[in-house]
This record gives structure tokens, sequence and C-alpha cells, in this order.
């Protein structure tokens, strides 16, 4: 397929600009991809794994602007590059100015601050983080592309200086009813929870709101602070907080399959805890052996939800969480449009916690499931754009987000592979989520609106029937309007679902059946 490329010297941006100019040049008739992105050396390996390289490439310093484009021909690429210069134009004209250019800028204006954001190219952030915890501020790294060892070394930095450093790849945080990151407006409470990056946290934390409680703190880990190479360093710290904080009555974790010496430490460390704990480790499987009065295990966001309520609430309530009668009603109905070419789902997630879910809830169930983050190695697909049988995928996984928005922002690459999926005479079921929130897209569902419905209109063309399924993470006071959210999906024949497990549950089903 055609492409391109160009090299501004000495032309430095942001990412939030570079991520508002990728979007303008992405929705050009007849684009397939581009990259809007500085020179470092991970950004130079991040193109050539999409097929760019060039020895101008090679030579590219970091302050130097990179602006790639493939597409359908070589006139559309020509053109594309064209219109940089323009469109580079319209962005500074929207874009505010800032006045502050270094940290200790930044400082010097906010003298009282005890926390520090950083959300910079990952090569950059742990100079940037060092800095802060060097003078006393706690850390919240938006940053991925940090290496084990300097996150490593920032937090054992932080365990000096009695700091917290939250990240990594770090996406929400909730401290004291104050949110960081990708957030939602939740109610303050009594409900503590650790989460490793982000999606988890949300769902979970709007979960708890919706069901009339409310969160004290929502603590962001990292993805890799429970592996055996972090060992948890966050995550023990974020106990001592909960345990010390008398607003905390219980604690619940969600995450992804810590290391084995970390979770026999974590264990340990609850054995004396002087508050309840719940533990969601999507895709885990936890030895036999281990067993903490403590410490609760479950499989599911839903179910640890449904725990820290009665644990702060004394109600009992059903685990594991089952699908209402209405819904199990849906699955006869959605199979029998189904021609008998239809066969496999295709879910496309934003949220990378819930391909996690979705996974582990389809494997329990004897399904086996593609992925490009795969729970099992043998499912991983080879190549993320292209589908194998049932597949899930993260499209907030680094392969999509190089030089570009995080679909939670910006919902053009996943409008473009539902086109393509649609175009599958094999597909049956489509799984989608929706985030809603603070920094997340004003119109998620407007985002990718037209493109379910074109891909349900080609299904119907070839016979069949598309059983199109949606998740919305969510709560009624965040800006997206919730309501407005899901009735545009029902409306428009989607299934919609109160979380990613019911959801994922649903589908589950209906490929058993």
């Amino acid at each position: 397929m055609p492409a391109g490329f160009v090299i501004r010297k000495n032309q430095y941006y942001d990412s939030l600009f570079l991520m508002g100019v990728n979007k303008r040049l992405s929705g050009i008739k007849g684009v397939q991809n581009t990259a809007v992105l500085m020179g470092s050396e991970k950004n130079k390996q991040l193109l050539a794994d999409i097929g760019i390289q060039d020895t101008r490439i090679d030579s590219a310093q970091p302050n130097d602007l990179i602006v790639a484009v493939i597409a359908e021909s070589s006139q559309v690429v020509e053109d594309v590059l064209g219109k940089l210069d323009e469109v580079l134009d319209r962005m500074a004209e929207v874009t505010t100015a800032s006045v502050l250019h270094t940290f200790e800028e930044g400082l010097a204006q906010k003298s009282n601050a005890n926390l520090a954001v950083i959300s910079i190219p990952g090569e950059y952030a742990s100079h940037e983080a060092r800095k802060a915890l060097e003078s006393g501020l706690n850390v919240f790294l938006f940053s991925s592309n940090v290496s084990i060892e300097e996150e490593l070394a920032l937090k054992q930095l932080a365990a000096e200086k009695n700091l917290l450093v939250m990240g990594p790849d770090c996406g929400t945080s909730l401290i004291g009813g104050v949110g960081v990151g990708f957030t939602n407006v939740v109610r303050q409470g009594s409900i503590g929870v650790i989460g490793a990056a982000g999606t988890g946290l949300q769902e979970f934390t709007c979960q708890v709101h919706n069901a009339g409680f409310g969160i004290s703190h929502a603590i962001g880990a990292g993805s890799h602070d429970i592996s055996d190479d972090i060992g948890g360093m966050t995550t023990f710290t974020a106990l001592e907080i909960f345990e010390a904080d008398p607003h905390t009555k219980t604690v619940a974790f969600i995450s992804k399959p810590p290391g084995t010496r970390t979770l026999h430490r974590l264990v340990e460390r609850l054995e004396d805890y002087k508050k309840p704990a719940i533990g969601c480790f999507l895709g885990a499987q936890l030895e036999k052996g281990i067993n903490n009065p403590c410490l609760h295990f479950v499989n599911t966001i839903d179910e640890a939800v449904t725990m820290a309520i009665q644990n702060i609430s004394g109600k009992s309530g059903d685990l594991p969480i089952k699908l209402s009668q209405e819904e199990l009603e849906w699955v006869a109905a959605e199979r029998s449009g189904w021609s008998p070419d239809q066969k496999f789902l295709r879910a496309l997630f934003a949220g990378g916690t819930f391909c996690y879910q979705t996974q582990q809830i389809f494997l329990a169930e004897g399904i086996a499931i593609h992925s490009n983050t795969p729970l099992d190695p043998q499912h991983k697909l080879t190549h993320p754009d292209q589908s194998i049988d049932h597949t899930v995928v993260d499209m907030g996984d680094d392969y999509y987000t190089l030089g570009k928005p995080h679909p939670m922002i910006d919902g053009t690459l996943r409008r473009q592979r539902i086109l393509s999926e649609g175009r599958n005479p094999q597909l049956a079921i489509l799984l989608l989520d929706f985030i809603l929130g603070y920094n997340a897209s004003m119109d998620p569902v407007g985002e990718l609106l037209d493109a379910i419905q074109e891909a349900n209109q080609a299904v119907h063309k070839r016979g069949g029937s598309l059983t199109m399924i949606a998740s919305i993470c969510g709560t009624e006071g965040d800006p997206q309007d919730l309501n407005l959210q899901t009735r545009m999906l029902k409306e428009a024949g989607v299934r919609v679902f109160r979380s990613n497990a019911r959801a994922a549950q649903f589908c589950a089903l209906l490929l058993k059946q």
C-alpha cells in the first residue's frame, strides 16, 4: 500500500497537539493509517513496526517532527502530506499556548502542590518524575513506555521519601473525590480500590456509585506494579494508606494476573490486615493452597463490587453474577436471525481490562478466543488487524496508539475496524464497550454509530442478522449524558448491558447455544 512521510527539523510539539493533528489527517478520505510523532528512538521503532523505514528517519532527532501516511493511492499520500502546514496552522489557532515550559516553572506557580501529573513521551517521563519526587511531590505517571528498571528506581525513591508513584501507564486515580486522568463522576464513600491501570478502576467505581455507594480513593498502581519485577511497591503503599484512612472500610484489587512471588507477599501482608479485602485478578490461575480469611477472591469486577458493598452494608447477595430473565430471553431472539455462515464474535475494546475480562469469561465456558493481548499465548493474533475465528482486540494497545489518540478519546480506528469486520460473512456478534467520563470523547456512541449501522446493513443485505452488544461504563453525572448514550445505542438495535462482564456472559451464552 502506498506510503510516504515528511520530517520537519527542530519543530517540536507536545503529545496533545500531535494527537489533534493526527485526528485531522486520519479523517481524510482514502487514508488507511497515519503517524504524527517526534523523532525519538522509541517512536522511530514504532514507525518501523508499521512499515515506515528510511535512513532519513534513522537520523531524525527527538526535536524533529515526523508525519507518516499510508493510503489507498500515492495521490492521496501526496495530497495529505501537502496539507500538513494547513493542518498545523489550524491546530495552532485552536490550541491554548502555555506560558509554563518546565517543571520548575510550574512548581513555582503552584508552590503548595503535592501531586505532579506527567504525560510526556516515555523516554523523558522518568527524568521529570524523579524531579517531582525529589521536590516532595507524589506522582501520577500517565506516560507509557517507561522501562521496568526506571519504574523500579522511581518507586524505590518514592518509598524513601514516603511518597506515592501511580504508574507508569496509569490511566486513572481518584484521590479524595478528585479525579486524575480518565475518571467518572462518583460520590465519595467508604470503599477503597487499587487497580493496575485505568478501565478496571472506572468500571468498579461507576458500579459502586450506580449501586448507591461511594469511593474513598481509587489508586492506580501502573500496569507492571504487581509483576515480580516491581513487586507491588505502589500496591503495598496504597494498602498502608487505606489501612490508616478512617473513611475506608473495605479494599478491593482490580488487576491482571500478579506475579507469583508478589501474590504470596500480598496474601501474607493481608493476614493481619485491619479491613476486609477483595482480590479480582483477571485471568489469574490462583493456587488452591492460597487461603486467607481477610482476602476473598472473585472472578469479575461485578462480583468485586457486590462483595465490597456486602462488606460495608452487611447485606448478602448472589455470587456469581447472573443474567436477568429478560437478558436470557434475548438469546433465542438474536440467534434466530443468523444465516448458516454466521459463526464468530468480534469484540473491539477501548478498555484493556475489558479485553482481559472477556477472555476469562469465554475461556471459563470452554470457548477458544484469539486476541492481540491473549491470556492464552497459543491464541495470539498473528497480526492485530486480522481477526481469527472468535477475536477480541484491545484497541488501546501500543500498536493502535502509535502517534494517535487513545480510542477512549477518538473512535476513528474503531470505526474503521467495525466497517472492516462488517464485510466478513462469518460475523455473527459485534461486541463493543463505551467509556464515559472526564478526558474521554464527549460523544463516544455518536462517533461509532454510523459504522455500527453500516455494518448491520451489510449483514442484512447478505441475508443475515448482526447481533450487536455493548456495555457502557459511566454514571448519570458524567458530561456525556449516560441516558442519551444508552438511548442512541438501543434505537440502533444494540443490546445494552450495564457492565462488560454481563455483556461477555451474554455473548458466551449465545455462542454455546
